[in-house]
C-alpha cells in the first residue's frame, strides 16, 4: 500500500492497484469529496463482518440476498484522538432461522479486522 498527497487535506491511497481517495470534512480544513480514514477504518470491521457473515450463510446454505450491515460510531471524548465505541449491527437475511443466529454471530464476531483489533499488531512508523 502506499499513500500520496493529492491536494488540501486529501490523499490517493493504493492498494494491489485499486485506489480509494481519502478527505477530511470541510469544518476539518478538507473538501469532503471522500472517507475519512477514520470512516475507513470503521467501514473495514462493517464490511469484513459482513464478508465473514456472507460466508457463514453460503457454507450453510442460505441466500445472501437480504444480508446488511451498519456501523455507528462514537470519537473518544478524551485524548488520544480515536475512535471510543462502534456498533455493528447485522440485518440477517429473512430465510434464516433465529436458532442459527448465535453461530451467525459467533462467525461474524471472529472476523479478521475484529480480530485484530482484539489483539492489536505492532505497528513502526519510520520516516525516510
Amino acid at each position: 500500500m502506499e499513500v500520496t498527497f493529492v491536494s488540501g487535506e486529501s490523499y490517493e491511497v493504493a492498494i494491489r492497484g485499486h485506489r480509494i481517495v481519502v478527505d477530511q470534512p470541510a469544518e476539518d480544513g478538507g473538501e469532503d469529496t471522500a472517507p475519512t480514514p477514520t470512516e475507513l477504518f470503521v467501514a473495514s470491521l462493517a464490511s469484513c463482518v459482513a464478508y465473514f457473515a456472507g460466508r457463514y450463510l453460503t457454507r450453510h446454505g442460505y441466500d445472501r440476498t437480504g444480508l446488511a450491515v451498519s456501523a455507528d460510531v462514537e470519537l473518544a471524548p478524551d485524548r488520544p484522538s480515536r475512535v471510543g465505541r462502534i456498533a455493528i449491527t447485522v440485518k440477517v437475511p429473512t430465510e434464516v432461522p433465529e436458532s442459527r443466529w448465535p453461530a451467525l454471530a459467533a462467525v461474524a464476531e471472529h472476523c479478521t479486522v475484529h480480530n485484530s483489533m482484539r489483539q492489536p499488531p505492532r505497528v513502526s512508523i519510520e520516516l525516510t
